[in-house]
């Protein structure tokens, strides 16, 4: 097998591509030959020592996969060779195979593409986990999504709708509230040439929105939990913008608003039964054509430094997918 080795938390500069033998599954575990993988944020704060846990070195980087199990380990019952599986395991998803625990695995139906099932864990599990389950959605409800047009926003606009909440997507270009406007979202706000107070207040009609969407930070956040509406919901999903927010919390006290934190992965540790139950109805909706990853970029795997430095200019719509061949 090959893949990316971090050795130094010192950035995907850093990583090297090294060849070893194929692992042999232990308990519990299969042995994945991996057929895409997608970037996510975390993916970076990773291998810079940044994000909230840090693997031992050396680790082979890269959260979310799909591919087909080549191998199974003693008491895997739900999967056998031959399976296709996506799976959201931290670690180990930058090659051309890595071993994963059967219990974080997800079983895809013959329909689902491998490009389309190493984008979906992460993004959708995360925005299904903050709309449906934090937030409570409900249809009818207004949605203000923040850095609509990545890959947690773009799944943010379609779940939204789905549900038949309002969507109103803001993002940092033309082009950028375009693709929005093409997943469903009922309006746009370019934040780079528009006040997204002022267009709140007019696209609202002064109620502002009921659910925010948050996965920017910076100073972003407060502008937008200062034009939420009465006892509406901000959820904090991520700070790709690399700052934290501070916000007074009079502002929360004066909306009756809520603050809700969003750590999909530690929901689906701690609640498997109910994360289990929101893939399949993400599931569901994929086949039913409701939701699709949007992918704007297919590398090769040997190319991870080429993705990390497309995902750094912060110009990607949708999501980065590296591919095996």
């Amino acid at each position: 097998m090959q893949a990316w080795i971090c050795n130094a938390f010192e950035g995907p500069d850093a990583l090297t591509w090294e060849t070893s033998d194929s692992p042999e599954p232990g308990k519990g575990q299969v042995r994945v030959a991996i057929k895409a993988a997608s970037l996510n944020f975390p993916d970076l704060l990773i291998v810079q020592g940044k994000y909230q846990v840090k693997p031992p070195l050396p680790f082979v980087p890269g959260a979310e996969f799909a591919g087909v199990v080549e191998a199974v380990g003693e008491g895997v019952k739900h999967l056998s060779v031959g399976s296709h599986v996506a799976g959201f395991a931290g670690t180990g998803g930058f090659g051309t195979h890595t071993l994963s625990p059967a219990a974080l695995l997800m079983p895809l139906p013959p329909a689902f593409s491998f490009e389309d099932a190493s984008a979906f864990l992460c993004t959708y599990g995360t925005t299904y986990h903050a709309l449906m389950d934090r937030a409570a959605l409900k249809a009818g409800e207004t949605v203000l999504v923040l850095g609509a047009s990545g890959g947690v926003g773009t799944a943010a606009i379609q779940i939204a709708k789905a549900a038949g909440a309002r969507v109103i997507a803001a993002a940092s270009s033309d082009e950028k509230c375009a693709l929005c406007l093409e997943l469903g979202a009922d309006a746009t706000i370019n934040y780079s040439t528009q006040n997204l107070r002022d267009e709140l207040k007019t696209l609202t009609e002064g109620k502002g929105p009921d659910v925010i969407y948050d996965p920017v930070g910076g100073d972003m956040t407060e502008a937008a939990f200062r034009s939420i509406a009465w006892r509406g919901r901000l959820l904090v999903v991520g700070f790709a913008n690399g700052q934290i927010p501070a916000i007074p919390l009079n502002l929360a006290l004066l909306k009756g608003a809520s603050i809700l934190g969003v750590f999909w992965g530690e929901f689906a540790k701690r609640e498997p039964q109910n994360n289990a139950a929101c893939l399949m109805q993400l599931a569901a909706w994929y086949m039913e054509g409701k939701i699709k990853p949007v992918i704007e970029h297919k590398l090769p795997m040997s190319h991870l430094k080429e993705a990390f430095a497309l995902m750094g200019t912060r110009q990607v719509r949708g999501k980065v997918v590296l591919v095996n061949d």
